[in-house]
């Protein structure tokens, strides 16, 4: 049995971090879904800003669509939902057999609505309609102006993923506003079977303190943060207020672990993929990252060992680490990053309108 399989059978599900054509029409996806039991996909801005700069596979629908009048949001969510159907399709017979719980790709909302939670909930709303896929995702980060738009598309029955988590408490914040919405739902009279996923970045963190903390402490910051929200996670689900909702017949909203490639060349490629291997959660790999696991990984099947990321956390505050406000800072920088690869993309489909 090779280690992906083990990691499903362990009850943790293994989506891809990627989405390109060449993956949907040479195969390789299908292979993915089939030898590496990958159940999923994930995609972003900076994704797809990477592959439609790549090998030229999407330039000709490009210039069809740029003859037809189309242009910038408009051609590129055309473009990324004609992708994300055909990998909805191939991961919809995981969805039925799971009633919903897995099988499920992402589509993330324009980074430009980052401040309007209004426009964030039409666009939700919009996307998931046009995609007519029930296995679809649409992405809103879990931001104070993304928070009260996460629990109004919960409530208009849109399946959403909380995007750029990077502690407990925004974790929380994010799991509040989806119990919100559903305990809306219940209160109108609707069902409140609407699925929802909580994806918390992990290796940002070491990227971020590694020349601030001993070289002991390299590469635990963030590990030690998704260990101590599992246990968030899980304190959760046993809650009253939760137990409430599951009777009535909602669906967990997973916790998923993002961002999981190694970006330290000094340490082990699959870092992340070992240590958060964990039942009743999702791991979002990059190809190499999933690649190098399928080859050399392996499964450790031990719980989580809270008082060690306790001791940890305490360690890197010593060392002047302030985890609040740089779990902020770095929430802040990623959607800077998404709306800085979002312009970036659009000036690519925009040379490539006229190429």
């Amino acid at each position: 049995m090779n280690t992906t399989q083990q990691l499903h059978d362990l009850g943790q599900s293994l989506w891809l971090d990627n989405i390109t054509r060449a993956l949907l029409t040479n195969g390789m996806l299908s292979r993915y879904i089939k030898e590496f039991s990958v159940t999923g996909l994930t995609s972003n801005p900076s994704i797809f800003d990477k592959a439609i700069a790549g090998a030229g596979v999407y330039d000709e629908a490009i210039r069809t669509k740029a003859t037809e009048g189309k242009s910038g949001e408009a051609l590129f969510f055309e473009l990324a939902l004609e992708d994300l159907t055909a990998a909805a399709d191939l991961f919809r017979p995981v969805h039925d057999a799971t009633a919903g719980i897995d099988g499920w790709v992402s589509l993330e909302v324009s980074p430009l609505l980052t401040d309007d939670s209004a426009g964030t909930i039409e666009a939700a709303k919009q996307l998931h309609a046009r995609a007519q896929r029930p296995n679809l995702f649409i992405k809103i980060p879990g931001t104070a102006t993304g928070l009260p738009a996460i629990e109004e598309s919960i409530f208009a029955g849109v399946p959403i993923n909380v995007t750029l988590l990077f502690s407990r408490e925004q974790y929380l914040a994010a799991a509040a506003a989806y119990m919100r919405g559903i305990e809306r739902r219940i209160a109108a009279g609707l069902s409140p079977n609407v699925a929802s996923v909580a994806s918390l970045f992990v290796s940002r963190w070491d990227v971020a303190v590694k020349d601030q903390v001993a070289e002991a402490l390299r590469n635990r910051l963030g590990i030690a943060v998704a260990i101590r929200t599992d246990q968030a996670y899980r304190d959760l689900l046993a809650s009253p207020r939760w137990q409430r909702l599951a009777a009535a017949g909602a669906q967990t909203q997973r916790l998923l672990w993002a961002s999981t490639g190694t970006k330290d060349p000094a340490a082990p490629d699959v870092l992340y993929v070992e240590a958060l291997a964990a039942p009743g959660t999702i791991n979002t790999l990059p190809e190499k990252t999933l690649l190098a696991f399928a080859e050399h990984g392996s499964v450790h099947n031990a719980a989580f060992d809270q008082g060690d990321a306790k001791a940890l956390l305490a360690q890197f505050a010593h060392q002047g680490i302030d985890v609040d406000a740089l779990a902020a800072r770095l929430q802040s920088e990623g959607t800077a990053a998404f709306t800085k690869s979002w312009s970036e993309l659009m000036q690519r489909i925009a040379a490539k309108s006229h190429g």
